[in-house]
């Protein structure tokens, strides 16, 4: 029996991927394919809340670059195994909001040590079956940060995430979807990149 499908979608803070996630397992479900959503976030904000309110800047002063960096990859590795296993043991379509490559590119763009570690703890768990890189220009990104209310970004590290996306050598593997748009269209977009895959898959 063939494993479930995993779908993850990947791009820099802003390019939507959490709404589009959700919105295309609910889509999914809509059309007769069992699927559910798994976010895969490293969960800044609440290191940062918890830093702010124990009276230290951030997420990386309260824990040390080091550790902030290992609790980051554990989060995300868990998330994974998590939507992973759930699939098999449910037969669902997993739709991620994310995957490991996010995790490669932020530790990157930070200079974080540790990148082929991080690559070798990721390496256990299957290719997904679809990519969907939501490309979006770094100004728009940090307007819909800005929106959310949670933090904030800095246009020159959109820029730079962007670039590190880019230049995974996986990405020439990756659906590019234009995701600048409204989020509707950007909808659209995804649904007939996934429609593709599934005709594939079956």
């Amino acid at each position: 029996m063939r494993r479930p499908m995993i779908i993850a979608l990947i791009g820099v803070d802003g390019a939507g991927k959490t709404t589009q996630a959700k919105a295309l397992a609910d889509r999914l479900r809509a059309v007769g394919v069992p699927a559910s959503y798994f976010e895969n976030a490293g969960g800044r904000p609440l290191w940062n809340r918890l830093a702010q309110a124990l009276g230290r800047r951030d997420g990386p002063h309260l824990f040390g670059r080091t550790g902030y960096v290992t609790i980051e990859a554990t989060v995300r590795w868990l998330a994974i195994a998590r939507a992973v296993l759930a699939g098999r043991l449910t037969g669902r379509a997993a739709v991620m909001d994310r995957w490991s490559w996010c995790q490669y590119v932020v530790m990157r763009a930070r200079g974080d040590r540790g990148g082929r570690l991080a690559r070798l703890a990721y390496a256990i768990f299957p290719r997904p079956d679809l990519v969907c890189f939501l490309a979006v220009s770094p100004e728009r990104a940090q307007q819909r940060v800005l929106a959310r209310g949670i933090d904030t970004e800095e246009v020159a590290h959109l820029r730079s995430l962007d670039a590190g996306y880019r230049g995974l050598p996986e990405f020439g593997s990756f659906t590019v979807v234009d995701a600048d748009g409204d989020p509707v269209d950007v909808g659209v977009a995804l649904d007939q990149v996934v429609r593709a895959a599934l005709a594939r898959s079956r």
